[in-house]
Parts: C-alpha cells; sequence; structure tokens
C-alpha cells in the first residue's frame, strides 16, 4: 500500500465515526524524525459541524501542513538558532500571559468612573482635546419632491418650538428619505457635507451663518438646518471626549495595577521562597 493510500485510510477512519483507542497498532498518523502527529491530535484540531468531505479535506490539509512544518524546521536548523528562537517564544509566551491576566484583572476591578471624575479628568486636561473637523447640531432630510408633506416640513425643520419639533418626529418618517435629528449630540460636519448635493466653498463660513439650505436636485429636497457649531481647533465638548477619557482612565488604572501587582508577587515570592538570589542579595 502505498503513502497516499495509507493516509487516506487514516482520515476515512478518523472521519467515519468516533472511536476508542485502537488496541492493535499505533496511534501515529505521521512522522518527521522524532516529531509524531497522532490521530488524537488530529481530532482536536478539526472543527466541528463538517461534513465527512469537508472533514476529510480538512484533516488532509492540516496534516500537509503539519509535515511540511516539521521539513522547514529540520532544514532550518543548521541556519537558524534554535535556541535562541525557543527563548524567544518562551519570553513571549509568558509575556502574553501575565498581558492578558493583568488586563483581566486590572479590567474587573477598575472599569467604573463617575461622572465627576470624568469631568474633572476633562476640565484638567482640555487642551488635549481639540477639534481637527468642524462638529455640528442639528436637522437634515432628505424628500421626495412630490410629498405631500413636503411644504409642513419645510416650515417644521428651522423651527425651535417643542409642538413643532414633535410634529416633525411624526411628519418625517411617513415621507423622508433620510431623516436626521441631531440638535442634542454632535456629529462631525462631514458626515452631513457628504449628504447635500452642493459645493459649499468655506464650511466655516456657511456654519457660522447657520442659515437653512433648501435644495432640489433630481426629484429630492435637500434640508439642512444648522443650530449649533464648533470650528476645527474649539475644545471637544465633553459629550464628544467622554469615550477618550474613560479609556485613558482605564488605561492609567491597568497600569496601576500591573506595578502594585507586580510587586506584591515580588515581595510574596521573597517571602515564601518561591524566589531566591543562591549568589547574590535581592534586586
Amino acid at each position: 500500500m502505498n503513502r497516499a493510500a495509507i493516509i487516506a485510510l487514516a482520515l476515512l477512519s478518523l472521519c467515519a465515526c468516533e472511536r476508542g483507542n485502537n488496541a492493535g497498532g499505533s496511534d501515529a498518523i505521521a512522522t518527521v524524525g522524532k516529531a509524531m502527529l497522532t490521530r488524537s491530535e488530529l481530532k482536536k484540531a478539526l472543527p466541528g459541524g463538517l461534513s465527512p468531505d469537508d472533514s476529510t479535506s480538512y484533516a488532509h490539509a492540516y496534516i500537509r501542513r503539519w509535515i511540511e512544518a516539521r521539513l522547514v524546521e529540520r532544514l532550518a536548523t543548521d541556519a537558524v538558532d534554535i535556541a535562541e528562537i525557543d527563548r524567544l517564544t518562551s519570553e513571549y509566551r509568558l509575556n502574553l500571559i501575565m498581558s492578558q491576566y493583568r488586563r483581566a484583572m486590572a479590567t474587573q476591578a477598575n472599569s467604573t468612573f463617575s461622572e465627576d471624575s470624568l469631568k474633572a479628568y476633562y476640565e484638567a486636561h482640555k487642551g488635549d482635546f481639540v477639534l481637527e473637523r468642524p462638529l455640528v447640531r442639528g436637522i437634515y432630510l432628505k424628500v421626495p419632491d412630490e410629498a405631500s408633506n413636503l411644504r409642513m416640513l419645510k416650515r417644521l425643520y428651522t423651527s425651535v418650538k417643542a409642538d413643532d419639533m414633535d410634529r416633525l418626529e411624526k411628519e418625517a418618517p411617513k415621507t423622508a428619505l433620510h431623516y436626521d435629528y441631531f440638535r442634542e449630540r454632535w456629529i462631525d460636519w462631514e458626515q452631513i457635507e457628504t449628504r447635500i448635493p452642493a459645493d459649499i466653498v468655506s464650511p466655516d463660513a456657511f456654519l457660522k451663518a447657520g442659515k437653512p439650505l433648501d435644495i432640489s436636485l433630481d426629484g429630492y429636497t435637500y434640508l439642512l438646518h444648522i443650530s449649533e457649531y464648533l470650528p476645527a481647533g474649539s475644545p471637544l465638548p465633553f459629550e464628544a471626549a467622554e469615550p477618550m477619557i474613560r479609556e485613558r482612565l482605564l488605561t492609567r488604572n491597568r497600569q496601576a495595577y500591573d506595578a502594585e501587582l507586580l510587586k506584591d508577587l515580588y515581595e510574596q515570592a521573597l517571602e515564601n521562597g518561591t524566589l531566591t538570589f543562591p549568589n547574590g542579595t535581592p534586586l
């Protein structure tokens, strides 16, 4: 029986059904030097839910990758410092374990911040939060020209009366293709500018004027009213800066937690004898 037939037989026996250990033979599927790939390892690597055909294809590809990796490893032994690779791999693994553990513990312990602490940080570091582009508040609509309530919408979208806003909330969804009410939240001006079929030469002048925009093009009417705007270079509003502040505080807490955790672990290891310095004094 040739090698391909042996591999195919191993794959078929693996994917056909779940069996116990084969008492009459080896569990090995392939060996490269002293390295061995076993059926049990291959079973663990197979994703669940695959059809028999897909399982066979996946297993065949996995075996091939495993063989190729070991062959390259053997070839590279004379050209690559394997001991250094092993050292770096071990060091990376330890650093990754430590980093993930510390991050998880620090997040659990320090993931909530009071509104007062967030605002206090904002006031103390306001210079760090500066707008690169204008922010705006207002109302935007795109309505078919033949909409029966277009005239009403044109009257309502610039109003500041609460009753008119309630009416707009009810009327706009009936005919508007797009309706965005953002008078109570800041958004990037570019998000709105890209929706308007107009060449606004000076955005700052347009936004500062605060004049309503009413454009009809290709069967649609575009309505825009900017009620407030902040030019580029202005301090970022607290509500817009809040997510960044939370992330900064979380990072700061993680760093503090890291330092405290490592200090405690070091001292405990010295005290219980886990850490020793046979030829010198403790660092």
